[in-house]
């Protein structure tokens, strides 16, 4: 039973991705196209004004894998002059980092620091373990996001007098060769099982052609999302979902994709 992946696929030198790989235990082929192109800004001062004075601020704050590639970038930049010190890393570690997910969490740790706050799932709850855990201060969090960012977070900190320094490290637009990679899928491997969403720019940059793709079959889909934020930006659009993972991890999701199908007697395509 085929599954279709719309996100970007996990670095090689980590291994197979491992949404492809869950899904695969469980029987399914599962295929991944990449909807996003990514262009990092504000890297030339990240370094010098903020990653360099932890002293400045009260933690860090990691919403998106995206924003760590971006930090990862900084410091690779910055490495001749063993800018990452040792002594470094001490005094941010010294400091909380706050993440969503697993995901983030691991990319994280990949730089030397401790994250908090993974079981988060989703901004609202990351926010929420945030203001259980920190009071006003003049210490800012740094949080370093992307052009898109959704306000929920800083909205929540700042209503408990929380500041928050946010710093758009990344920009988002569609994948060049999204158009073309949905159209070779749909006409190589026929009409998915089910379609998962990974976030709500996939779905804007998506669904038109998915819907002009599928034909009669779009409503047999079984449409999943990664995430609440997701799921509300696909019902937004008009698209039943599913099913929706309880978090945003592989096992989750293959697990609310295997409920969701279950009733299904027929496979779409073979």
């Amino acid at each position: 039973m085929k599954v279709l992946l719309l996100k970007d696929p996990k670095d090689k030198e980590s291994g197979p991705d491992p949404y492809v790989k869950e899904l695969g235990l469980y029987g399914f082929e599962a295929t991944l196209i990449p909807v996003l192109s990514f262009e990092f800004v504000s890297l030339e001062g990240l370094f010098e004004k903020q990653l360099s004075h932890p002293e400045c601020y009260g933690g860090l704050v990691f919403t998106s894998p995206r924003a760590l590639e971006a930090i990862k970038i900084c410091l690779r930049e910055n490495s001749k002059n063993e800018a990452w010190s040792k002594s470094l890393k001490q005094q941010w570690n010294a400091k909380p980092t706050y993440v969503v997910g697993k995901a983030t969490a691991s990319l994280v740790e990949e730089i030397g620091l401790c994250p908090q706050g993974e079981k988060s799932g989703n901004a609202e709850k990351l926010a929420e373990y945030i203001c259980s855990r920190e009071g006003p201060h003049s210490s800012p969090l740094l949080f370093p996001c992307g052009a898109l960012k959704r306000e929920v977070l800083p909205t929540a900190l700042k209503e408990k007098g929380i500041p928050l320094e946010s710093l758009t490290v990344y920009q988002t637009a569609q994948h060049e060769h999204l158009q073309q990679s949905l159209s070779s899928y749909f006409s190589q491997q026929g009409v998915p099982a089910s379609i998962v969403f990974f976030s709500p720019s996939g779905v804007k940059f998506c669904l038109q052609h998915i819907q002009k793709l599928s034909g009669d079959f779009a409503n047999r889909i079984k449409f999943a999302a990664i995430g609440p934020t997701t799921a509300e930006a696909m019902e937004a659009a008009g698209i039943p979902v599913s099913c929706t993972a309880e978090s945003p991890t592989p096992q989750d999701l293959t697990a609310g994709i295997q409920k969701a199908l279950r009733p299904q007697n027929c496979i779409l395509s073979e």
